[in-house]
Order: structure tokens, then sequence, then C-alpha cells
């Protein structure tokens, strides 16, 4: 735990650092409560020297002024926590700081903790994501043209004359992915230590599909475990049978997580619930209701994750009510299908912006729409610079 509450030396670095990922942080007292939490007054110092791209340990000896033996057992203890990534490739070990979401929030959360009071965490994240009447923390996670997350469709509702994209089948990206682990839910998990339950019924463990790199990182430090494709897919049938929303990476190139999400717990829903319609990519697909056979039973809005459904009066004088598509809201998940009695319901495609292609397109498209770019650019020639000084 963290030992700087009332000394700000090393959190307002942190916030400034952290600030300049796409998703940064409003600075609030409930904020530097939280960092003051996860991060010691070490953590905080090493990672507000962090650039804004993975380092080396030796590059990171530089920014921090540290030697390298007790530098190295500082971001050991930084990765065994999430608040750092470190993967080994080409012989050398980099690090890379995680961003408060998604990153080192929801790692608190993703494997049981003693180091940590728990409770008080789960109450702080929840009232500095929800609790803020100016919304800040919403404005900041949602309100970008480009949103951080997508979207995925239920393929076995997708029309037969549709063609489904690799990047838009959750099965592919599991069956491409390389690499995938299973681990707890840090919506579900955090609402457990608020005294909530899932209305769904939804598990909070063993739901929450991570992919590629990060699935191998989450693997080691012990947030996540090991699963073969076959059992990543039954995951995947587990959650459209609950009616769960599949949510991932807003990017066609190896997406590194699959959420399998639910209106009453998860935070990235809630966005679009709390009034960012656009917070969360659409799939290619909208929900399109048969007027002749809907009989406004509701049952369809009950399963629906992102209240894109409502209950209106007919006009055709044949019956009282029916239900009616929100288009706004609508993600085209055809999470509610099933759930019809008389069958009323289909996916029909949509029109969507292109998705970015890697991670770091749409990284640098959410910086320029939010007028941070400069950072991210001047951070990526200094690191080309010394990479052509060391070759030369």
């Amino acid at each position: 735990m963290g030992h700087h509450l009332d000394g700000k030396s090393s959190i307002v670095p942190l916030i400034d650092r952290l600030n300049k990922y796409p998703i940064g942080l409003p600075d609030t007292e409930k904020l530097r409560r939280i960092l003051a939490i996860l991060f010691t007054e070490e953590d905080a110092y090493v990672a507000s020297r962090f650039p804004l791209t993975e380092a080396t340990l030796k590059e990171l000896g530089r920014a921090t002024g540290w030697e390298s033996d007790r530098l190295a057992q500082q971001l050991e203890a930084m990765a065994e926590k999430g608040l750092v990534m470190d993967t080994t490739y080409g012989g050398k070990t980099y690090y890379l700081l995680m961003p408060g979401l998604i990153g080192f929030f929801e790692f608190s959360f993703m494997k049981q903790r003693s180091d940590l009071p728990v409770a008080e965490l789960a109450q702080l994240m929840t009232e500095y994501l929800f609790g803020d009447p100016e919304q800040r923390m919403g404005r900041e996670f949602f309100a970008s043209k480009t949103p951080l997350t997508r979207a995925l469709p239920y393929e076995e509702h997708i029309p037969v004359s549709s063609q489904v994209a690799t990047y838009e089948s959750a099965r592919e990206i599991i069956n491409t992915s390389g690499y995938g682990a299973i681990g707890m839910c840090y919506c579900r998990h955090k609402k457990e230590h608020l005294g909530e339950s899932c209305a769904k019924n939804a598990p909070t463990r063993e739901i929450c599909i991570s992919l590629g790199t990060a699935a191998r990182f989450m693997v080691r430090r012990g947030f996540a475990e090991y699963r073969t494709k076959e059992q990543l897919l039954a995951i995947l049938g587990q959650a459209r049978d609950l009616n769960l929303t599949h949510i991932t990476d807003n990017i066609r190139h190896k997406p590194s997580f699959i959420c399998n999400c639910c209106s009453c717990c998860c935070e990235l829903l809630g966005g679009i619930n709390q009034g960012f319609p656009m917070g969360i990519a659409k799939t290619n697909f909208t929900l399109q209701i048969d007027s002749e056979t809907c009989v406004g039973c509701g049952l369809c809005k009950k399963a629906c994750n992102v209240t894109a459904l409502e209950l209106v009066d007919c006009d055709n004088g044949r019956k009282k009510k029916q239900m009616r598509v929100i288009a706004d809201n609508c993600l085209g998940c055809g999470a509610c299908i099933s759930s019809c009695p008389t069958q009323s319901l289909s996916l029909i495609p949509a029109k969507r912006p292109q998705i970015p292609l890697k991670k770091k397109d749409l990284f640098k498209e959410i910086l320029k729409e939010k007028k941070r770019l400069t950072p991210f650019v001047i951070d990526g020639i200094k690191k080309k610079i010394r990479s052509t000084l060391k070759m030369g």
C-alpha cells in the first residue's frame, strides 16, 4: 500500500504522466487516494518517469537515475501488481506503464489481493467513475469521436447474406490469437466488495478473455489462467446463454481481450447508460423489430445491456404496445434476440466508421481528437534518434 497520502510530490507527476495517455485520469481527491493505495512512493516516482512507449531497463535507468539492480527489483514488484507490463522479445525485456483504464484499475481486482484495502478501493473507484456530477471521467473515457472499445455481434444472428470480416467474429479473434487465457471480471469482483451481485447471474471468475501478448503477461503474473481455444470458445457460448455483450479493443489487428459484459456491472456499458451512447463502437449491424409479430412483452428490453429498447404505444389499432429500437444506443450485438418469444428481432447491416487497424493507430486517433498527440510524436522521435545513435 502507498504511504504518501499527505505528500503530493510523487502523486502529481504520476497523474501528469498518466494524463498523456489517450484515456487519462481527471485529477480529484478520490483519484489521489486511489493512486496512493495502489502505488508506493517509489512506484509513483518510477511510473512518472516512464516514456509514452515501452522502454528497456537501461532506458528507464537513465530516466530515473536509479542503478539497475534497484530499478529491476522495483519494476518486478510493479509488474506483480499490474502497474507495469513486462514482455521479452529479441532477447530483451521491455516495460510499459499501464494506463489507469483499461489498465491498473482492472488489474487491481483481477486476482485476490491481501495487500490492498479492497472494500475501500471498490467504493473509491465506483465514486470516482460514476459519482462525479460533472462526469469528468465519463467525458474522458467515452466522449472521443473514436471509442477505445467496440462491441462484437452474435454471429448466429448475422444475416446469411452478410459477409462477416474476421475482426467482427469473436470466434475468429480467438482462433487467430495464438494464445489465450481466462480471468476474473474486474467489474463484478469490485461489486462483490460493495455487497452487490450480478442481476444476470453472470460469473465473476473465468469469464473475461485475454489474448496474445497481454494474456501471456497476465498468466505469468497471476491475473489469468491459460485456456485452450476450445475452452475459450465454450466461454463465449456461456456468455451468449446469459445474454452478455462481447466487447473488445476497437482495432482490427490482434485485439487483446474479449470481455463478456452485462448492464448491471460493466463500467463500459455503464457509460452508455449514463449518457454516452457513442462511447463504445457499434458493430456493423443494428437491431430490427418486426412490427407485425412483436407483442410488446418487454423480454428483449430486459435482456438488452444498453437500454436500446423501449415500449411504445401502437397506432395501428390491432394492439396497444410494441417495442421500439433506440438507434443511437443499440450496439448491434444481438444479445437480446434469443429472448424474443415471437422471433420478431433480427440484425440488419448498418454503415459504421472504419475501425483502426492497430492499437497505435487507435491511440494516435484518440490523442489527435483530444489535442494530445504532440508528446506522443516527440516521444517516438526521441526513441528513433536513440535507436539510430546506437546503430551508428
